[in-house]
């Protein structure tokens, strides 16, 4: 940190290690409550930028903030402007204040990567990519030992805006990208498979059914049962649906990829695909498919899923994981009846994804999207978990 500003890799690293930090978010209260910068080291205060701008002219900008708030302060806007012209005010005044470069949208560019325990993997590497901003989730699935020939690799979930970072990432390991795979039709972001299939040459996979919600590019499909081969890695396909009828799992060793099937802890909302009037088919598919399809897997199969809530620490190991055991003890889907379960899942239903109509309908290749239009589209939480559990 410098003495006027810091980084979103520097505040994400400070939030990792444990340390408390003081945000000070001077957006409208509307863009707040949508999205802001959370966790368990974050103590957040609200104060609009126009508090600040009367303060500018009639002085105690200081005396905005609540009494014994602990310094530093990082002050947030949208892009990283307004906040800076905070920041300077209340350094002025005494305060010891920083602004976040680059602001939410800056935020929103913090991709951070850690590779899931080798025992749980087998002969493959699986690197676990983590996007804070939005709680989105992603993987690299690298076949063979390091350093050894003909090695390949699969990227699953990618995310248009970082496709750059995965190609990178598998030239670095000294692999070849053959495969980009998303588990679904993705409502919360801009995927990036196709992008990800130009920058190498991988090819894009989905599931049949996904495909039968009408993709309009070419793409190879898989279905239960079937696997995806690598160099000495054999990625294993399991349907999975619930949160939508296209939905996969990919087992890796005792690794299962679950997308937005499960988890680490949660369940996935049902009503994204095809609204209110069909919430209660689609959970009770979803219960199905957890207490039924999953029965083939062991309690301690790792769970790695494609999303977490934003401002959920890590794991003692840094990753995003969870036993399928230890869900399976903690989770109601695991003990409630189907109907029951309908019920928790139709009671309490969080806020659509922004601009999810728009999203599905670019990842279905349906509509275009400028790189900087997208990036756009997807700002701010996931929302693909259900409140109710």
């Amino acid at each position: 940190m410098t003495e006027e500003a810091i980084t979103p890799e520097e505040l994400q690293r400070r939030l990792d290690s444990g340390e408390r930090v003081t945000v000070l978010d001077t957006r409208n209260r509307d863009e707040v409550e949508a999205w802001a910068i959370d966790g368990p080291g974050v103590e957040r205060h609200h104060v609009p930028y126009t508090k600040f701008l009367s303060a500018k002219v009639t002085g105690g900008a200081a005396d905005l903030l609540p009494d014994g708030v602990a310094e530093p302060v990082i002050a947030v806007c949208p892009r990283g402007e307004a906040s800076d012209e905070v920041a300077e005010l209340l350094r002025s005044e005494g305060v010891a204040a920083v602004n976040l470069a680059g602001g939410m949208e800056g935020w929103a560019r913090v991709y951070t990567a850690r590779e899931l325990p080798a025992e749980a993997t087998g002969d493959a590497t699986v690197v676990q990519y983590r996007r804070p901003s939005s709680g989105c989730l992603a993987y690299l699935i690298v076949s063979g030992e390091s350093g050894s020939d003909g090695r390949e690799a699969a990227v699953v979930d990618p995310l248009r805006a970082f496709a750059d970072r995965y190609a990178e990432d598998a030239r670095e390991r000294g692999t070849e990208l053959v495969y980009a795979v998303d588990t679904h039709v993705h409502a919360d972001h801009v995927s990036g498979v196709r992008d990800v299939a130009e920058l190498t040459g991988a090819t894009p996979v989905t599931s049949a059914k996904a495909v039968e919600r009408g993709v309009a590019f070419d793409v190879e499909t898989v279905a239960d049962g079937e696997t995806l081969e690598l160099e000495g890695t054999g990625i294993e396909v399991h349907e999975t649906p619930g949160h939508t009828t296209g939905m996969i799992s990919l087992r890796v060793g005792d690794a299962l990829l679950t997308g937005d099937t499960l988890f680490a802890p949660g369940v996935p909302r049902p009503d994204l695909q095809d609204g209110d009037e069909r919430t209660a088919d689609y959970a009770r598919e979803l219960h199905r498919t957890l207490t039924e399809r999953f029965e083939r897997f062991e309690d301690s199969v790792l769970v790695a899923p494609g999303h977490f809530t934003p401002g959920q620490p890590p794991g003692e190991d840094g990753t995003y994981t969870a036993r399928l055991g230890d869900l399976r003890d903690s989770l109601s889907v695991f003990s409630l009846d189907r109907e029951a379960f309908v019920e928790r899942m139709r009671a309490d239903v969080p806020p659509r994804p922004a601009n999810f109509e728009t999203i599905v309908a670019t990842n279905l290749g349906r509509e275009s999207l400028s790189d900087e239009d997208a990036f756009e589209a997807e700002l701010g939480p996931n929302n693909c978990a259900a409140a109710a559990d």
